[in-house]
């Protein structure tokens, strides 16, 4: 038997070892070469583009539908880098555009069913495009071009969207001390009666105008013949009104009259700039009514201005020695001769509460009477959305009129009424006198509207304001 030698630590010759670590060593160099690309950034050295970004030299074209009040697609992604083309058609019922950023590269004012195709250029950032129309961005009409690859893509500015937000640091603030100009004049309250005959032929110009609403504070208004409220209509139930609306603006407008019955895919229709539309109704009904223009966002348009009341008589109306109308009103205030917040508007967040479309008007320019005068006053809540507690302080209202019936008349009851409540687009009116020579305020009852510009006195007699008082 043979007995195999014992055999000791094997050797290795030099040859295996210095393949066996340069073969080592190339795949570790692979390895960190691999590795080290998954860290290098987009469109950095060594990329197979020689450097470009992700989408360099690519475009992408995307068709987009505008409608009322949407943008469709309303989000969209790119790589950094890449020309973006957009095909852009309006299938809404009013002009819209969309631009980006809301500067100059965008389509141009689009009417219903046109269409254009823009090149919004190289897209480094993420960005978004919205309708410039007034109010319409506010409203939905915002889309989001999301870029990939970029530095700071994917964020998104949600307040852009119309999402909740602080209000705007250069929103117009009211000064509550301040004064108006010494050429103010206030809106006389007077209401006139009924024009003789029964047909009354009236021309409504839809404008937009910066106006003062508050001593100081400017706003751009739009408006029913460059005031706000518009001008106030009256007749008697039977009474034919032919009303000619005429778009002087740069928007489009339309309106409603709560007193007819018309159909609202024809009378009340909007129209652009430039064209008129003739809306004729018979009164059928007695009231105080509202009117307004209804398009949208319907809530953008009155709360920017563009109300008015209509006043339907009641029959066997009694004489009296005054008659007055207010119509009250709720203001949100933008920058300084801008036009109104519309996201304010939607938060039901306002500024102010007036009279007859100016802050505190009657306070500054009271109402002159005289003591035991029989007086009228009638009452519309424009809105948009605020409602209203009507109060006289000092007197009783001894006759309530409201959305179309009496509510209370002097009989054996000897019945008095404190306020005329009214919610937003109702309207009445109220009756009264003032017993002794002094200064009596009006006001709404909710009085935390008293204080926002909710406010006017009546002097009944050769009053003076008690010392260190003024208005």
């Amino acid at each position: 038997m043979t007995t195999e030698p014992e055999r000791g630590p094997r050797q290795t010759d030099g040859s295996a070892i210095t393949w066996w670590l340069a073969a080592t060593a190339v795949g570790v160099i692979a390895l960190l070469v691999a590795t080290a690309g998954l860290f290098l950034p987009a469109g950095g050295g060594g990329s197979a583009s020689g450097g470009a970004s992700p989408g360099s030299g690519q475009t992408k074209t995307v068709s987009v539908e505008l409608g009322e009040f949407y943008v469709k697609p309303d989000k969209i992604s790119v790589p950094a880098g890449t020309k973006l083309v957009l095909k852009v058609t309006n299938m809404g019922s009013m002009q819209h555009d969309l631009k980006l950023n809301g500067g100059a590269k965008g389509t141009k004012m689009l009417d219903p069913h046109a269409s254009e195709t823009v090149d919004l250029g190289t897209m480094d950032k993420t960005s978004q495009a919205w309708c410039t129309v007034p109010g319409h961005k506010e409203a939905g009409m915002v889309m989001t071009i999301d870029v990939t690859g970029a530095s700071g893509g994917g964020a998104t500015n949600v307040a852009a969207t119309g999402g909740d937000q602080a209000a705007a640091s250069d929103d117009a603030k009211i000064d509550p001390n301040a004064k108006p100009p010494a050429d103010w004049k206030p809106r006389d309250p007077t209401l006139q009666p009924a024009p003789g005959g029964t047909v009354h032929d009236i021309t409504l110009r839809a404008t937009e105008k910066v106006m003062e609403i508050a001593p100081g504070v400017k706003q751009e208004m739009w408006t029913f013949n460059d005031t706000v409220p518009g001008p106030t209509l009256r007749g008697k139930i039977g009474d034919v009104f032919n009303v000619t609306l005429v778009n002087d603006g740069k928007l489009g407008h339309s309106i409603d009259f709560h007193a007819s019955r018309v159909a609202w895919s024809d009378e009340m229709r909007t129209i652009a700039p430039g064209e008129s539309l003739l809306y004729q109704f018979k009164a059928e009904y007695a009231g105080a009514w509202m009117y307004h223009c209804g398009t949208n966002p319907t809530l953008h348009h009155i709360g920017n201005g563009m109300y008015g009341a209509i006043v339907i008589d009641p029959p066997n109306l009694a004489p009296v020695d005054h008659e007055y109308l207010f119509t009250q009103s709720e203001f949100y205030l933008g920058p300084q001769g801008k036009p109104g917040d519309l996201t304010k508007m939607q938060q039901f967040k306002f500024d102010a509460v007036v009279f007859n479309g100016y802050w505190n008007q009657y306070s500054f320019a009271p109402i002159q009477v005289e003591p035991n005068q029989r007086i009228r006053v009638w009452v519309v809540d424009d809105g948009p959305s605020e409602n209203s507690a009507f109060h006289i302080v000092g007197t009783i209202f001894d006759t309530v009129f409201k959305e179309g019936t009496y509510l209370l008349q002097p009989d054996a009851r000897h019945g008095g009424s404190q306020v005329l409540d009214l919610q937003p687009a109702q309207g009445g009116f109220v009756e009264f006198s003032f017993a002794e020579v002094g200064y009596y305020p009006m006001v709404t009852h909710k009085f935390s509207n008293t204080g926002k510009g909710a406010l006017g006195l009546f002097r009944a007699g050769d009053a003076k304001l008690p010392e260190g008082m003024s208005h």
